[in-house]
């Protein structure tokens, strides 16, 4: 998993992991990506590790905010 792989090389808790991977996974969910060997994950997982980086502790967050820093809006 492209998450696994970026979070092996950070100094992360289990609970930011725990986040992160909450938000990773809704990311994929909500723009379809079946294929996890697809490149776009590996973008996809560098900014939710961007963003929990800056802060953001919430999942649901965190992934609408990665999404929407990578220029992808989704409907409301």
């Amino acid at each position: 998993m492209a998450l696994q792989r970026q979070l092996a090389e950070g100094n992360f808790d289990q609970a930011d992991i725990d986040r992160m991977t909450a938000a990773y996974e809704a990311a994929l969910q909500l723009l379809r990506l079946k294929d996890r060997n697809d490149p776009i994950n590996e973008i996809i997982a560098a900014k939710i590790i961007h963003v929990t980086r800056l802060g953001e502790s919430d999942p649901p967050r965190i992934c609408a905010r990665a999404l929407r820093e990578l220029g992808i809006s989704l409907p409301e």
